[in-house]
């Protein structure tokens, strides 16, 4: 199966002080990665660096078999969709205005949209749901609306893999289960997905894989079912998490009344600044 992203001994961080160990993941079509790990850990320096923005220390990223450094923008823009962390607008975009913003890195530069962007964005509001609010303002819409338009506008880009920087971030618990659910069609689609979220159940419900950064820089990347459990979240947050079964026999994750007098898993004082928005 061909990678859609694949990092080879990643370091990421800033001031030339790596956040974790070097970072090798791959992520194929119709697989979701979930990246899983405490604030200010370096999720979303992970995220930036993955799509340049913020340069690697050493390594190398991939994208579609193609080095980061060796893509165009209009290249990159083919291979990946970014929805960062309560994705906004400048200005108060109706629905379908705002997802058209997704064709932006496929045009020309100064070229108008053509009937292509406009099917694409047409099939996005439909696929999220969302033709009934195809006029609306998106300060008239929920959260939850908002957030699924944003996944809207990533995919009328027509990438092959969607970024997510915690999409659940901010949303009541019926809009986290849509977008999670969401996310899951998607990748049933063939698409790749990787996401980040603090909360482990997250990664059981739409998750194929996990990225964990754990105590003092160390990172697990494994299936879901191999490495979410309770011996591991309790290192990461430095709480004591107990699983629980719910009657259709599921698995959840639940923290014990006692918490660690340390927290095992927090940034040290050492590794670097946090930036703003950083997960």
């Amino acid at each position: 199966m061909a990678e859609l992203l694949r990092t080879r001994a990643l370091a990421f961080g800033y001031d030339r002080r790596a956040l974790t160990e070097p970072i090798d993941l791959a992520l194929h079509p119709g697989e979701i990665v979930v990246v899983l790990g405490p604030n200010g850990a370096g999720k979303s320096t992970l995220f930036r660096t993955l799509l340049g923005s913020v340069a690697a220390l050493s390594g190398t990223v991939f994208w579609g078999g193609c080095a980061l450094a060796e893509l165009a923008p209009r290249e990159l823009a083919a291979r990946v969709a970014w929805v960062p962390q309560q994705p906004g607008a400048a200005f108060d975009f109706c629905v379908e205005h705002y997802v058209m913003l997704g064709r932006l890195g496929r045009l020309a530069a100064g070229a108008a949209p053509g009937r292509g962007d406009r099917e694409a964005v047409s099939r996005a509001i439909d696929r999220l749901g969302l033709g009934r609010f195809r006029g609306r303002p998106l300060s008239k819409m929920s959260g939850g609306e908002r957030q699924l338009a944003a996944i809207a506008r990533a995919l009328a880009q027509q990438a092959s893999t969607l970024l997510l920087d915690e999409p659940t971030a901010s949303l009541d618990f019926g809009n986290q289960g849509r977008v999670l659910d969401t996310l899951r069609s998607l990748a049933a689609d063939g698409l790749g997905i990787a996401y980040a979220t603090h909360d482990p159940n997250h990664a059981l419900r739409a998750g194929t894989h996990a990225l964990v950064y754990l105590p003092d820089g160390a990172i697990a990347f494994a299936p879901v079912g191999e490495l979410i459990e309770p011996e591991l979240l309790t290192r990461v947050y430095g709480a004591r998490v107990e699983a629980a079964r719910t009657a259709d026999g599921r698995t959840v994750f639940t923290l014990a009344d006692a918490t660690l007098a340390h927290r095992a898993g927090s940034p040290r004082a050492d590794a670097g600044p946090r930036q703003a928005g950083e997960g």
